[in-house]
Order: structure tokens, then C-alpha cells, then sequence
């Protein structure tokens, strides 16, 4: 609810303090008094777009306070959480806001700085503003299945469709997910095949590579070194030892002939026939060991440079070639397993769907079913507003699947007989739009969690028992809550708990504009002065009497 609001420097207006109270608030007037320059102002702290220049003239800045009350589950506070602004100490919400007479403008929700944008999420939540050429609440069609939803009760229903809507996109992302992922392993399936084929032909073990490496260089040095190695061995084994044995054979039988002095001559040859021994016998070794099959490192090389070209090929070590295969595998293996995957995602997708369809058709069969009783309910509000010959009719057709449903939602009038039914805010004159858009209200009127509603000259066009009537209904949708009336009829001020005069006066040569909370009697001459006009006769005060009275 709205509680006070204090204006300054704005337009033309220097300081202006209201406090406004539950129940039906009239504010009345002459023309060109400034009653619009009020809505200007709540609009202006609200964050909604309105006139470029507010700052008065000679001011440096203008500003707008304004004071909310908040229960407890009001949905102002969630607006506030996500905001990551305070919360509301005892549900007292102040917003403010002010524009400089540069054109800076700066807010504050509870003294905390805060966007335009926060500004106007929560003017959704504490304000509702009708108005005669108003598009923001009844005569938007883009809002008129919430509203019927909302007369309907939908909560369960649409929660039901939301759920389902939430299902089906995610099984219908799956299948989408899956079907590309398929798609792209396809794509190179044939590569995959090849490789893998390629890889398992050739099965390179991990370390492999090393090995062979290490091998390959034994039997290259083997292949350089074994022929002088051989030949070495040749010459020890024929040449070297069968001259020392010869040597041998001739010294012993000169020692025979009693030459002792070649004693020490035939002990160092028998040392050297056994240094020779050992000698061939290590050279011997050595030999055996560079013993190979050219065959074999020819093999070993063929099998390096294979394992060596895969691995550059497929840009890997080649330590990784195996676990590159078991990934090829997979990938191979997953086209297997995806097309059975896909087709279980597509049965859940066509159940998901299904079920969709069903709890949208369960929520288009209610929406149908209650726009009769809508229908019904709005027809029978117009008769007393002297609209007993329009048709009120709720049309739909169908729109684009989404989580609100798949339903069209129109609301049309027709004004008279046989007339062509089209929209609401093109078909109705501008007296008939307000009672159309009055009488819709009064039907679609719940609990507005905590709204002030505020409607501007919604009875322009209408008088006598009609403008009554209006005032009857809107006295009706404010108990309980709030509603704010700018109006010219007397019929309707009448009816106002709380009655306000917007007035403007010249104060040093400056016309200001300035609103007069009414008593009793200051109600009688104000509704006198709008039956009769600026001479308020006897007659004109009696019959603001009887509208007071009644």
C-alpha cells in the first residue's frame, strides 16, 4: 500500500507532503490543476518512462519520495533479495529518486543505491495504473491469458505444464546432444575403421619403442665392429698361436742339446701361449656376442620406423599409441551403443512430449471453460454501467508451444449489435473503453498481493447513473486494499474515503501547484463545484449531500 508521498521541485510543484490511506483515494480538480503531474511524480520515483523535463524551473534538482507498506508476503521483497538490497525493517519500503536539472537521475530503495531497472521491478509489484489509453495491464493482449489464468486459479495447472515443458526440453536437448555427437563420429567413421585397423595390425606394445631403439643401435655397432673383431680373432687363433708353437717346438728341441740359457726364454713362450689362450677365449666371447642375422635389424628398423610414422601421424608418443587406439575404440564402439542410446532418447522425447500435450489440453480445456464464466461475469458487470447491448467475448487460437502453454488469449468487445468484434483497445470509444476496462477489473479482482491500484479518469465520457455505477465498483474494489482515482465526476468523488483537491495557486508571481486534503464540508463544496461549476448554487450543494449521503 501506498502511504505517503513527498514531492519537490518538480514540474510545478515546490514541496508537496500526502499521505494516502486504505480503501478508495479521490483526487479531484479542475482541469489543468495538476493531477496528472501526480501520477508524473509516482511514475518518475516507480522508474517509468515519462516526461523528459520534471525538474522546476530554477531548481538544480527535483525529488520524489515514496513510502510503501509491505506484508509479509509481498512479492516487493523478492524483488529486493535478488536486488542484494536490504531487507524491509518491519515492511516500511522507501523508494527515492532524483533528477537533476542536467537530466542525471539517481535512486535509492531504503537508502541504498540501486538501477532504474530495480525500480521498475518493483513498481510491478506495489503499483497498478489504468488509464483510458493504458497498455500496461487489461488492454495489453500479450497479458491477457495471465489474467485468466489468474480468475481461473491455474496455479496447479500451470505448474503441471511448466514441469512438462521442462521435461520435454530436456529430452529433446539429449536427443540433440546424442544425435550431433553421433553425427561427428560418423563423419570420420571411415578414418576411425582405417586407424584402428592399422593400429591393431600393428599392436605396438608401450615401452616398445625404446627397446627397439636400444636394439637397433646394438646391431648397427655389431655390424661396424664384428669383422676386425673376426679377423683379430683369426689372426690369434691361426697365425699368432701356430707360430709360437712352432717357436716352441724348435727352442725345446734346442734345449735338448744342453743350452740351458734358453730356460727363461722357453718359460716366457709357455706364459704367452697361455696369455694367448685366455686371449682367444675373451675375444671368442666378444665375437658371439656380435654374432646377428641381418635379417634381424633389418626387422627391428622396419618395425621402429612403423610404430615411429603412427605416431607422427596421429600426433602422439608413441608410448601412446595404444591408449590412442582404445580411444579410437571407443569411439567406434559409441556408435554402436549411440544409435541404441538415441533411439531410447527418442522414445523418452515422444513421451515427454505426450505428456505436454496432455497437461496443455488439460490446462486449454480450463482456460476455455472459465473464459465463458469470465465472459459471463463481465457481461453482467456492463448492464449496470449502461453497457447492456456490448458483447464481451474471450478468443483464443493457437501460439507457439511454450511453458505457459500453447494457447492464443484475446479478450474483444463488440459495442454494439451485430457490430464486428475486435480488440479492446480498438474498438471501444473512450468512455466505453473505461467501463469495459472497469468492469474486466472488477471480475479479474482477487488478492492484488498488496498492489495500489490507480486509475486515471477512468470515468471520462460517463455521468448520472452510470458514473455512479462506476463509482460503486471502484468503492468495491478497494475494500480491503487500495485504489487511487483521479476523477472529474462527483458521482464517483462521492464515493471516495478519503478525498483530496489539486489546486493551483500564484505565489510571487510563480504558479505552483498544491493538494488540500477535504473534510466533510470542504467534500460538499468541492463535489457542489463539479455538478454545477464555479457557481456552486444551494441546489449544487444539496446534491453533493445526497451523493455523500448515498
Amino acid at each position: 500500500m501506498l502511504r505517503a508521498l513527498d514531492i519537490r521541485d518538480l514540474l510545478i510543484i515546490d514541496h508537496l507532503e500526502l499521505s494516502f490511506q486504505p480503501g478508495l483515494n479521490v483526487l479531484t480538480g479542475e482541469t489543468g490543476a495538476g493531477k496528472s503531474i501526480l501520477l508524473d511524480s509516482l511514475g518518475f520515483v516507480l522508474g517509468w518512462r515519462g516526461r523528459a523535463e520534471l525538474v522546476r524551473s530554477g531548481a538544480a534538482q527535483g525529488e520524489v519520495v515514496a513510502e510503501f507498506d509491505l506484508h509479509d508476503g509481498h512479492p516487493a521483497h523478492a524483488v529486493i533479495s535478488e536486488a542484494g538490497l536490504p531487507p524491509c525493517e518491519d515492511g516500511e519500503l522507501i523508494l527515492r529518486r532524483v533528477n537533476t536539472a542536467e537530466g542525471r537521475k539517481t535512486a535509492w530503495v531504503n537508502d541504498r543505491r540501486c538501477s532504474g531497472e530495480v525500480l521498475r521491478a518493483l513498481s510491478g509489484t506495489l503499483v497498478e495504473l489504468h488509464g483510458q489509453h493504458d497498455d500496461r495491464g487489461l488492454l495489453n493482449p500479450r497479458g491477457h491469458r495471465a489474467m485468466l489464468d489468474e480468475y481461473a486459479d491455474h496455479g496447479q495447472l500451470m505448474a503441471a505444464v511448466r514441469q512438462a515443458w521442462t521435461a520435454m526440453a530436456r529430452a529433446r536437448k539429449a536427443v540433440e546432444v546424442t544425435q550431433a555427437a553421433l553425427d561427428a563420429v560418423r563423419a570420420e567413421e571411415e578414418f576411425l575403421r582405417h586407424a584402428v585397423a592399422e593400429l591393431d595390425q600393428l599392436n605396438p606394445l608401450p615401452g616398445e619403442d625404446a627397446d627397439l631403439d636400444v636394439r637397433r643401435r646394438q646391431m648397427q655397432g655389431a655390424e661396424r665392429i664384428r669383422g676386425d673383431v673376426a679377423r683379430a680373432h683369426g689372426m690369434l687363433t691361426d697365425g699368432a698361436e701356430g707360430a709360437m708353437t712352432e717357436a716352441l717346438r724348435w727352442l725345446e728341441t734346442a734345449d735338448s742339446s744342453d743350452a740351458a740359457e734358453l730356460d727363461a726364454p722357453l718359460a716366457a713362450l709357455g706364459r704367452a701361449l697361455l696369455e694367448l689362450g685366455e686371449a682367444q677365449d675373451g675375444v671368442g666371447r666378444v665375437l658371439d656376442t656380435l654374432e646377428f642375422n641381418p635379417s634381424e635389424l633389418e626387422e627391428c628398423e622396419e618395425r621402429l620406423f612403423a610404430i615411429r610414422a603412427l605416431a607422427r601421424k596421429h600426433d602422439v608418443l608413441a608410448d601412446e599409441l595404444g591408449t590412442y587406439a582404445a580411444t579410437l575404440r571407443s569411439k567406434l564402439a559409441a556408435l554402436d551403443a549411440g544409435d541404441r542410446n538415441l533411439a531410447e532418447q527418442e522414445i523418452a522425447l515422444a513421451a515427454a512430449e505426450t505428456a505436454y500435450r496432455q497437461a496443455g489440453t488439460a490446462l486449454s480445456s480450463s482456460r476455455k471453460k472459465h473464459a465463458s464464466a469470465l465472459d459471463a461475469a463481465v457481461m453482467a458487470e456492463l448492464a449496470p454501467l449502461k453497457m447492456e447491448r456490448a458483447v464481451f467475448e474471450t478468443t483464443f487460437d493457437v501460439a507457439e508451444p511454450g511453458p505457459e502453454g500453447q494457447d492464443g488469449v484475446a479478450f474483444t468487445v463488440a459495442t454494439n449489435p451485430g457490430a464486428p468484434a475486435g480488440p479492446l483497445n480498438k474498438i471501444a470509444s473512450g468512455g466505453e473503453l473505461s467501463r469495459f476496462l472497469l468492469a474486466l477489473k472488477v471480475c479479474l479482482h482477487g488478492d492484488d498481493g498488496g498492489q495500489t491500484l490507480i486509475f486515471d479518469e477512468i470515468d471520462r465520457g460517463v455521468g448520472g447513473a452510470t458514473a455512479d455505477a462506476v463509482g460503486r465498483r471502484l468503492s468495491a474494489l478497494a475494500e480491503g486494499g487500495q485504489v487511487l482515482v483521479v476523477t472529474h465526476s462527483p458521482q464517483v468523488a462521492a464515493q471516495g474515503a478519503y478525498h483530496w483537491r489539486v489546486q493551483k495557486q500564484v505565489v510571487d508571481e510563480v504558479t505552483l501547484s498544491t493538494v488540500v486534503p477535504l473534510d466533510r464540508d470542504a467534500r460538499i463544496t468541492e463535489i457542489a463545484r463539479m455538478v454545477s461549476g464555479d457557481t456552486i448554487t444551494d441546489e449544487a450543494r444539496a446534491a453533493a449531500r445526497s451523493l455523500l449521503v448515498g
